[in-house]
């Protein structure tokens, strides 16, 4: 009789240390998937960090791109790009026209270089004067043979009207009433819209037929 008593209990207990170690099992495994989550949230944070300082690299690029400093801030630093010397170059010449009696044509070539000797399409308005070439003369132009009405190269259509590509320079003629065998001296001068004067000058020869 005690032995079946004992073998009864057994069964009884049994299902209820199953249960416990079922359970022991359980809260074991919830505890160890706990403790591996903590880490994921700790590299996800760096993460967004990392993304936000993408973009604001990318914010402060276009920024820059929209909105350059040195056209800004430092307006100067495009003054080396502005006309710093006039050249007249050889290809003017004083020319009789066929057929004609007297009077000259005076076809000048004026060339307007930047800090960089780098020959520009800028605007401002030229003046062209004509003088007398002294010879041997510490200060060789003389008296004012002519002087014509200034060109405006401020408008866009008028400074490409003159302009030829080809040689980086402007083209110009002018007639002159009195036919000059004699050499003269050709001053050209540059107002630019800012109120700088530039000079060239250039010795011509004789008219030439």
């Amino acid at each position: 009789m005690d032995s079946r008593l004992a073998i009864y209990d057994l069964r009884c207990v049994y299902p209820s240390v199953r249960r416990i170690g079922y359970f022991a099992v359980c809260l074991l495994c919830a505890v160890q998937v706990g403790g591996c989550s903590r880490p994921q949230r700790d590299i996800s944070v760096p993460a967004a960090h990392g993304a936000d300082r993408e973009g604001e690299r990318a914010k402060t690029t276009d920024d820059a791109a929209s909105n350059p400093p040195s056209a800004i801030r430092h307006p100067q630093l495009a003054a080396g790009f502005a006309p710093a010397k006039v050249s007249v170059l050889p290809l003017t010449e004083l020319s009789v026209p066929a057929g004609t009696g007297s009077g000259a044509t005076l076809t000048v070539y004026v060339a307007l270089l930047d800090a960089f000797g780098v020959q520009i399409k800028a605007p401002g308005v030229l003046r062209f004067e004509l003088y007398d070439y002294v010879p041997r003369s510490a200060e060789p132009k003389g008296q004012r043979i002519a002087i014509w009405p200034d060109i405006d190269l401020t408008r866009p259509a008028d400074n490409h009207k003159y302009w030829r590509d080809f040689l980086r320079a402007y083209e110009f003629a002018f007639e002159l009433q009195a036919d000059r065998t004699k050499p003269c001296i050709l001053e050209v001068t540059c107002i630019s819209p800012d109120g700088r004067r530039l000079s060239g000058e250039y010795v011509l020869k004789g008219a030439q037929t």
